[in-house]
């Protein structure tokens, strides 16, 4: 079984809808053969198949978390969207955390460096048996970590839990921690 990406550059951070739409559409075309292969696809691993603007890069699932932390670090890197269909999600270029190497660990294996603010939020509404968590971690100094029933796991030091009612609010701590805001732990009870 193989799984598949597609990288291709938008000028503006797209939603989920937006990203699905742009794949189905360029699924329905012929691939391009022949010409100048783009130099984000030469760095590429995984089979590459070139479509009119898009690169569509397939994988073998026993290969997919390694392979897919490798195409979404390059595809920042040329400053290209990359869109996820197995897990339906859009990994844009902006707007980042604040702190430089952040890395969003999944349950289901995805691992993402310095992931975009969207893509947070977005993941945290995949929690389920098949993805048991979601963490942002700051490696040496604190991370954030939510797990299904919305127990949320906070570490600077001493390591705190929570429980929240909704994943709106889940949300709203995951954005209010990426980008530097500690106002979350001062809006709920935490216990060590």
């Amino acid at each position: 079984m193989s799984v598949e990406l597609m990288v291709w550059d938008e000028p503006v951070p797209i939603t989920r809808d937006q990203a699905r739409t742009a794949y189905l559409a360029v699924k329905r075309t012929d691939p391009v053969t022949g010409g100048a292969v783009p130099e984000v696809a030469k760095e590429l691993p995984g089979k590459i198949t070139l479509y009119p603007g898009h690169v569509l890069v397939t994988m073998d699932l026993d290969t997919m978390d390694e392979m897919s932390a490798q195409v979404f670090t390059l595809a920042q890197a040329h400053g290209l969207v990359c869109y996820d269909p197995q897990r339906d999600l859009v990994h844009n270029v902006a707007p980042l955390g604040v702190y430089e190497g952040m890395q969003l660990h999944t349950g289901d294996g995805m691992i993402v460096k310095d992931p975009d603010l969207g893509l947070v939020h977005d993941v945290l509404a995949t929690l389920s048996p098949q993805n048991p968590f979601v963490a942002l971690v700051n490696f040496g100094r604190h991370f954030l970590q939510v797990s299904p029933g919305y127990e949320l796991e906070y570490k600077e030091g001493t390591l705190v839990r929570t429980t929240v009612a909704e994943l709106a609010e889940v949300q709203r701590a995951f954005h209010d921690y990426a980008t530097g805001e500690r106002s979350f732990l001062s809006r709920h009870e935490w216990s060590a």
